[in-house]
Formats: C-alpha cells, sequence, structure tokens
C-alpha cells in the first residue's frame, strides 16, 4: 500500500524535475532549464528524497554527484517522459507533425568543425518554420556521451564527422569536406608550396581540438596512425572556434575541412594549403536512436538539417 501512495504522489513534472536536476548536477541549472526557481526546485527535490527514499544528489569536491540509485533512475525517466509526449500529442499519434503549431522542444549535440555558419542556418530555418519550437543546442565535446544520452533520450540529434559512426545508431550523410591546412599568411608551408612535404608537415608545430572521446585519437590523428604516421600536435583546445585566432599568431598547423578554414581564411588574412598527407574526404553525419526513428516531429527535424547542409553554396559544399 505505501508503494502504491508513492506512485499516486507523483506527477509528471516532478519526474521532469528529477530527470532534469540529476542530468544537470545542479540545482541552479536544472531551474534554468526547466524555467523555474532554485528554492521551488530545492523543494520538488525535498519531495522527491522522500518519496524515493535516497539522497539522489550528494555532495563531491566543490559540486554534487548523482547516487548509484539516481543514474539508474534517469533512463526509465527519460522513457517515461518521451512517452508522455508521444501520449499527449495527437499529431504524434496521427503521425502528422504541424511546426507551425507545435511547441515541441528540440535538443541536438554537435560539433562547431563544419561551417561556423551552419547551426545558425539550421535554428534560423527551424525557427521560421516552427515559430513556438524549442531549441537546446548542446557541445559535442569529451565530457558529453552522446550515446548515452541519444539511447536514454536526453538529446534528439547528433551532428559531427566520424572515420566510423557507431554502428548502432542511424545515421544521415550531410556533406563531405576536403581535408586542408589552416596557417598564418608566414608560415614556411606557404613559402615552400609544393615542395611542402609529408616529412615537413609531420614536423610542424600543430593544433587540434580536443577528441570526443578522452584518451582516444581525433579524426585526423586517427587516419594518420592508420598510415603509420604522427604528427607533432603541441596544442589541444576544447574551442575549436579560437583556433584560428591561435593559429593566426604563431606557427601552428590546423588541419582540417576547407568549409571550415575558407570562412576564416577570408576573415582574418590566414592562408589555406593542401595538406602533404593524402586524406579521404571528411564526412560530416547526423545521427539519431532507434527509439526517435519514427517520431514524426524528429523526421522533420532531421529534414530541416538536410537541407541547411544543402543549401550551402556549391563552392562551399
Amino acid at each position: 500500500m505505501a508503494q502504491r501512495h508513492g506512485i499516486a504522489n507523483i506527477d509528471l513534472h516532478l519526474v521532469r524535475v528529477l530527470h532534469t536536476v540529476i542530468s544537470e548536477r545542479s540545482v541552479s541549472r536544472a531551474a534554468l532549464r526547466l524555467q523555474s526557481t532554485q528554492p521551488m526546485v530545492s523543494a520538488q527535490l525535498k519531495r522527491l528524497r522522500e518519496l524515493t527514499g535516497d539522497p539522489l544528489l550528494v555532495r563531491s569536491g566543490q559540486g554534487l554527484a548523482p547516487t548509484d540509485a539516481a543514474l539508474a533512475m534517469l533512463e526509465p525517466a527519460a522513457r517515461l517522459l518521451r512517452e508522455a509526449e508521444l501520449l499527449f500529442a495527437p499529431q504524434q499519434r496521427a503521425g502528422r507533425f504541424d511546426p507551425a503549431k507545435s511547441e515541441v522542444a528540440f535538443r541536438v549535440a554537435a560539433s562547431d568543425y563544419l561551417d561556423p555558419f551552419f547551426l545558425p542556418a539550421v535554428v534560423q530555418r527551424i525557427k521560421a518554420a516552427a515559430p513556438l519550437a524549442q531549441l537546446e543546442m548542446h557541445p559535442l565535446s569529451a565530457e558529453f556521451d552522446y550515446r548515452r544520452k541519444l539511447a536514454a533520450g536526453e538529446v534528439d540529434l547528433v551532428i559531427g564527422n566520424w572515420l566510423q559512426p557507431p554502428e548502432e545508431l542511424h545515421l544521415g550523410r550531410l556533406i563531405d569536406d576536403e581535408v586542408v591546412c589552416l596557417v598564418a599568411e608566414d608560415h614556411p608551408a606557404v613559402r615552400a608550396g609544393r615542395n611542402w612535404s609529408i616529412e615537413r608537415y609531420l614536423q610542424s608545430e600543430h593544433v587540434a581540438p580536443i577528441a570526443l572521446h578522452v584518451g582516444a585519437p581525433g579524426v585526423i590523428d586517427q587516419h594518420l596512425a592508420a598510415q603509420g604516421l604522427k604528427r607533432n600536435v603541441v596544442v589541444r583546445a576544447a574551442h575549436f572556434s579560437l583556433i584560428p585566432l591561435m593559429v593566426g599568431r604563431s606557427r601552428l598547423v590546423l588541419t582540417t575541412g576547407r568549409l571550415f578554414c575558407s570562412r576564416y581564411a577570408e576573415a582574418m588574412n590566414l592562408r589555406i594549403v593542401r595538406c602533404p598527407v593524402p586524406f579521404p574526404p571528411l564526412s560530416y553525419y547526423m545521427l539519431w536512436h532507434e527509439r526517435s526513428h519514427a517520431a514524426p516531429a524528429l523526421r522533420w527535424l532531421r529534414e530541416q538539417v538536410r537541407d541547411a547542409a544543402q543549401a550551402l553554396p556549391p563552392e562551399k559544399r
């Protein structure tokens, strides 16, 4: 009877609070996401602790960490929230989606390795067709476990580049890009031209983004390693959009796609040079989980992302 009484006192919003607080590991950040106040979320967390008989979040260093019980509740809570969206959305049940009227919330995780104007174009396209929609744009980083979050329904779509995307996920190829190098105007590679050899490339000082998985090589280093090669990476940066500034003020070499480099080369008087090492095209994908594969709203979201990629100027594709 006590268990029934507990279930009877849990509403859907309380489940959302549970999921958000555990995901954010912060009452203040959870309050911002829930568009609530910190005292109100604290009170709801207290109620959840009473209902579950578990502290859920405990002090860890200067922050909070979820208990084992809380982590075990995360996926069931996400599943319940997703099922509730389908249950109470008539358009979803009927297999239709009307973007002009929908108040759907889309959650997208993306790297900024592509054209820096690409994600703003995605947002512009979505908001033009679905003015009531909300978007959460998450950075794709080493700390962001996108496979778990897709499986748990915490994000709807992931956009990035992989040599071999995870096999358990659906994928849609967006664009292929040429691998080039971005350097300062007075870098030796500019003067060397065709004489810039593989050996000189590998010996140069390189800057690279931090890989999506801790301890794992990025796409460029992964390909080099497969060829038995290793470059001299002296700087690794979490903020990819700041790397061109580093390149312009140093002898660093950035190896990435032409799309990204061309935007910054034009704006900052940097130079794009060929990469002496042969690379296959850099392929960008969107990834999603089977759980969201048939949802009409998320099919529409994927169409908007695909159309934004196809709308890039021909010289940028």
